[in-house]
């Protein structure tokens, strides 16, 4: 069964900034990714932290999955 990865912030940006998202702002230690599309504007939130607990990546996912398909999540946020 795969596992959820141990991810630092700057590689979950980045990994959303590959699927279109960008870095809309920042408040404090959370920034706001936002991807504009025709059915409406998508909005992640991700914690700037060095490591993100497994309880926030999955928030994390959850908050994605209706913007981004689960095969493109699942192999950046799961071990094979």
């Amino acid at each position: 069964m795969p596992k959820l990865k141990s991810l630092p912030a700057k590689k979950v940006i980045s990994i959303f900034v590959q699927l279109g998202f960008s870095v809309a702002r920042q408040k404090g230690s959370h920034i706001k990714l936002v991807r504009e599309t025709i059915g409406g504007r998508q909005v992640l939130t991700v914690p700037n932290h060095k490591e993100l607990d497994k309880g926030t990546l999955k928030g994390i996912y959850n908050q994605a999955s209706p913007f981004v398909s689960d095969s493109d999540l699942r192999k950046h946020f799961y071990t094979e």
